[in-house]
């Protein structure tokens, strides 16, 4: 069997956390994280998540990993998209990866679109947590000492109220049926700052909220 040498997409949020985790417990041997930022030079943040820069930084000290930091305009031409991700995989192969891996857990489309991305660059995708029943998984992350706080809330999907709060069995009791419990469908987001994936907890303290019309994000920086 080939050793399994991968990088891993960090969102700074628990699955990718726990996705971590999983493959350590496969013995799959990850060599480094990546993560994509947008925003101006002096305020980057991770897309999506709106983590700072200085979170993910931490992060992966904590991880004790390399980090690849990927910077996005915003708006990204995919013309500028296909290049910036060219000098990428160009970076990994140097660093004698095999595979890419990612914290997605059902959708299918988003897998699709994954394969697709890395079909013919010689990099095999790999979903550690993928079709793996969301309500055990979320208590498992839990249960496994893994913390983390939402930062982001899809306000069509889920109340404003949620943002800010400890992802715990208090925050699972209270959710709504409607809403996945790991969030997969993209009603919230979260920052981890310790667990099992981690040498030490993280610092993170959390600031403002930007109440947008239907998105709402919490700063999340260190202390």
């Amino acid at each position: 069997m080939m050793e399994q040498k991968a990088v891993l997409s960090w969102s700074t949020g628990k699955d990718s956390a726990w996705s971590l985790y999983a493959l350590r417990q496969q013995g799959v041997e990850v060599v480094g994280l990546f993560s994509s930022l947008t925003g101006p030079e002096n305020d980057r943040k991770v897309t999506m998540h709106g983590v700072d820069r200085a979170v993910v930084q931490a992060q992966a000290a904590a991880a004790g990993l390399p980090l690849e930091e990927i910077f996005l305009p915003d708006p990204c031409p995919n013309e500028v998209y296909e290049e910036v991700m060219g000098a990428f995989i160009a970076r990994i192969r140097e660093k004698g990866v095999t595979h890419v891996a990612f914290g997605d857990l059902f959708l299918e489309d988003i897998r699709q679109y994954r394969e697709d991305k890395l079909s013919g660059t010689g990099f095999e995708p790999i979903f550690p947590l993928w079709g793996q029943n969301t309500q055990t998984l979320a208590r498992e992350m839990i249960a496994g000492g893994l913390e983390a706080r939402v930062v982001s809330v899809d306000t069509d999907q889920l109340d404003g109220s949620f943002i800010g709060r400890a992802y715990d069995e208090a925050f699972l009791r209270d959710l709504p049926d409607r809403c996945d419990p790991c969030g997969e469908n993209g009603e919230f987001h979260t920052v981890c700052f310790a667990g099992p994936m981690f040498q030490s907890p993280v610092d993170v303290v959390l600031g403002d909220v930007n109440e947008g019309e239907r998105y709402w994000h919490q700063r999340a920086s260190l202390a």
